[in-house]
């Protein structure tokens, strides 16, 4: 049986509590394109301070934000299909780079040449690395 069966729900202890973490960290459904950069800002912090460790405490929050951010950007940020590996090599041209010009973000040439090769995928660290370069939401590489 749940702790919320067993016991009686302080309503006025969780609206305290929503309120004070929703001014922390907004959650919902996200309603302007504003709201959503404060949500990919709050992913990011989250991605930053909790990186790959699945089992950290606000990893749930992180999951939580990241389903909001995606699907806000499904409904109203249409990205052509692209594997993350196309993406990267469109972001290079585009920015008249080459493999090396990203090999310490990465961490070396032959694993720039990996990924875009697909023969290796992109872990949260270069992710993030790579949305902070390109200016874009980690999302696209995802």
């Amino acid at each position: 049986m749940s702790t919320v069966a067993e016991h009686s729900l302080d309503l006025a202890l969780v609206q305290t509590a929503w309120q004070g973490l929703n001014k922390l960290v907004p959650l919902g459904q996200i309603t302007s394109e504003n709201d959503y950069k404060r949500r990919v800002r709050v992913m990011d912090e989250l991605l930053d301070r909790i990186g790959a460790n699945e089992s950290h405490r606000l990893m749930p929050l992180l999951d939580l934000v990241t389903k909001e951010v995606e699907s806000y950007e499904n409904k109203n940020h249409t990205l052509p299909d692209a594997t993350p590996a196309a993406v990267l090599s469109y972001l290079m041209e585009e920015h008249n780079l080459k493999q090396t010009d990203l090999a310490e973000e990465l961490g070396g040439q032959s694993i720039v040449s990996a990924i875009l090769n697909g023969k290796r995928e992109l872990n949260t660290r270069q992710v993030k690395a790579l949305a902070t370069r390109f200016n874009v939401s980690p999302a696209v590489f995802l």
